[in-house]
């Protein structure tokens, strides 16, 4: 068992992370300001895992949570290109600045490891087909340029003060506890909460720009790989399934999935938005061992039987859904 910090333990893919430690006897602290995240998402971790508030861009409040702790997975962040556009100076607090924060308490804390959240938006519209580690970055958006600065930033504490550091990329990820609800939400619970409820979904452009959407206890996996795995300190890692998905296909695909034919609305492309992101996941599988166990259409499959089927509440598990999706 280890001592294990989920930074942004209350958001979408933190609370499925904080589940998956618990449930292999992890001791679990959780650092979140609540501002994106849901207490919901943590209902069912109540008395199991110590649940800290507090803010990123503070340092005191990040030392406090990092105190004592083995492991630090650093989920936090602003995680929308949009909302980075309407306010680049709070994603840059929330993603640079409280990444920077991190790692001066681990370091300081003795962690012997951090694994940290970054996004595959670094890539931005490379013209390489296949997005690999080694390629270079072109970031589009503000987001993309702070959650890029926070993967300097975790090179930089490896090789000057030895902390051990995994950055690992996501591409586009999916799931239960993804909210809708807002402008800022993710493409696919959008679409599901429009398509389910009849509606057309709105797509900015024409809908061929494509995705390597990744299903969350993939990328929960990939984490848990990531802190365990020897001789992979300072590295970086693409997580995804190295499958693309356009717009367009994901539309059909949730229209066979819902039972419906609707056509979506288009309207104009979005600033900051990259056209194509498709991974490379060789290293990953090589050095972690990580695969893509649950592809596209089952992972959409088991988001609609949340969204849809009485678990819309964060949280709550779907009918003859499990509260923790083993990934």
């Amino acid at each position: 068992m280890a001592v294990c910090l989920v930074t942004g333990g209350a958001g979408f893919i933190g609370s499925h992370l904080v589940d998956a430690l618990l449930a292999r006897g992890d001791t679990v602290r959780v650092l979140d300001n609540f501002s994106t995240g849901s207490r919901a998402n943590l209902a069912g971790t109540a008395g199991r895992a110590e649940i800290l508030e507090g803010d990123l861009t503070c340092l005191d409040d990040v030392r406090r949570a990092v105190a004592g702790t083995e492991f630090v997975f650093h989920q936090g962040a602003l995680a929308s290109v949009p909302r980075s556009v309407a306010n680049p100076l709070a994603t840059h607090q929330a993603c640079a600045t409280g990444t920077l924060h991190v790692l001066q308490a681990a370091r300081e804390a003795g962690v012997r490891r951090v694994v940290y959240a970054a996004s595959s938006s670094a890539y931005g519209n490379s013209t390489a087909p296949v997005k690999h580690e080694d390629d270079p970055t072109l970031p589009l958006s503000p987001y993309a340029v702070a959650k890029l600065a926070g993967e300097h930033y975790c090179t930089a504490f490896t090789h000057v003060y030895g902390l051990e550091t995994v950055r690992l990329r996501y591409f586009n990820v999916f799931g239960p506890r993804q909210a809708p609800g807002s402008p800022y939400s993710a493409v696919i619970p959008l679409f599901i909460e429009a398509m389910a409820a009849g509606r057309s979904p709105t797509v900015h452009g024409d809908g061929r720009q494509a995705r390597d959407f990744t299903y969350v206890d993939n990328v929960v996996r990939a984490n848990l790989l990531a802190a365990a795995a020897a001789g992979v300190a300072g590295k970086l890692y693409n997580v995804a399934c190295g499958r693309t998905t356009s717009l367009l296909e994901l539309i059909a695909a949730l229209n066979g999935l819902l039972g419906t034919s609707l056509i979506p609305v288009h309207t104009d492309p979005r600033p900051g938005d990259v056209r194509h992101s498709l991974a490379d996941i060789s290293r990953a599988r090589c050095d972690l061992g990580y695969s893509p166990d649950i592809e596209l259409i089952e992972g959409l499959r088991r988001t609609i039987a949340h969204l849809t089927l009485g678990a819309a509440r964060p949280g709550k598990p779907g009918p003859g859904e499990p509260a923790f999706h083993a990934a």
